[in-house]
């Protein structure tokens, strides 16, 4: 009898414990749920250049301040005077790009909104994460979103934090910052400057380019950390920004110039002086692939470049004795070209 009354009472517990289990899951994933719609407010589709060398025209970016600042990374989309951002309820803007560095893969971009304030993530929410870190990644992968249809949202672990030598293709690409490894969240078409958060919906990270490991030939999915962008960001928003001109790692690798590769360009005179060649140093290796007198160059290794100063920034980073791919333009042609980097000793200039 004693055992009949102990087992009702049991059964009695069950479903109570069941509705309590079930009742915790539904808030959980409607916390979990808002979260995401929070996030998804603040990430942007942009649509720009494109369709030159099987090249995307379209990226992510996401909202970093309510005036109308979004950013993403520095890539040959934004290489138009027609682009556009689309926000999460469908609206288009025509958007300029503010400032850029390369050598972070960061651009901020200014909506053409006038007045307007927009859902926007504060930088200074970001925080540095340990690997093991549970992550989402948002993103327009694959051009999922034109309009107010959400974009992608990924699920990933942070597998570590540190800097990488690494390719775009069979192009060497520098970034002067460590960045995050992630595992399960991939670099696609279009995934270019979404957005790592925490569980939480905290903002961790820009999602980078599609880059390959110049050691292993494997595909890198990156991120780069919020806290390394916070202050550039803060920066040029308020047009105090100057571009780095030297690689946090001179002293372990050699700079090239374009001189090194018998390449004079047009005196850079102004702050965004057009990348053109102003001669070619006979039986340099720029003459010998080709490259003529007032050829403009606009793409090094697929970086898009829009000065001399650029120019110069990206050159820095190639590795020692690397190819460099060349794009310029010819009147009305893109003529790509291949180049060949001097080797120098360690720390070369």
């Amino acid at each position: 009898m004693m055992i009949r009354r102990f087992i009702d009472r049991r059964a009695g517990l069950v479903p109570l414990f069941l509705g309590l289990l079930l009742a915790l899951t539904c808030s959980s994933a409607a916390l979990g749920q808002s979260r995401v719609e929070m996030v998804q407010q603040r990430i942007v589709k942009i649509f720009g250049a494109g369709g030159i060398q099987n090249l995307n025209a379209y990226s992510s970016g996401f909202m970093v301040d309510k005036r109308g600042y979004a950013i993403t990374v520095w890539n040959h989309v934004l290489d138009t005077p027609d682009l556009a951002v689309v926000l999460h309820d469908g609206r288009r803007f025509a958007a300029s790009v503010v400032a850029a560095e390369p050598r972070l893969d960061l651009a901020v971009l200014k909506l053409e909104s006038g007045d307007e304030q927009f859902p926007a993530f504060s930088l200074k929410d970001a925080r540095d994460v340990e690997p093991g870190t549970r992550v989402l990644g948002f993103s327009n992968m694959f051009k999922v979103a034109t309009g107010d249809e959400p974009v992608t949202v990924m699920h990933g672990v942070v597998s570590a934090r540190t800097q990488l030598s690494t390719r775009r293709g069979s192009f060497d690409v520098a970034i002067d910052s460590e960045l995050y490894v992630v595992d399960a969240i991939t670099n696609n078409a279009g995934s270019e400057g979404g957005l790592l958060t925490a569980l939480s919906g905290r903002p961790v990270a820009m999602i980078g380019r599609q880059l390959r490991n110049a050691q292993t030939n494997t595909w890198v999915n990156y991120a780069v950390p919020l806290t390394e962008l916070r202050e550039p960001v803060q920066q040029m928003i308020a047009g105090k920004y100057t571009a780095r001109t030297a690689s946090q790692r001179d002293g372990q690798r050699p700079r090239y110039v374009p001189e090194d590769f018998g390449l004079v360009m047009v005196p850079d005179v102004v702050q965004r002086t057009p990348g053109y060649v102003d001669a070619v140093v006979a039986g340099s290796a720029a003459q010998k692939a080709g490259v003529q007198r007032e050829d403009l160059v606009v793409y090094v290794n697929d970086q898009l470049v829009r000065s001399c100063a650029e120019f110069r920034a990206a050159l820095g980073g190639v590795a020692n004795g690397r190819k460099v791919e060349l794009v310029v333009r010819r009147q009305d042609k893109l003529v790509p070209f291949s180049l060949v980097a001097p080797v120098k000793a360690k720390g070369g200039k």
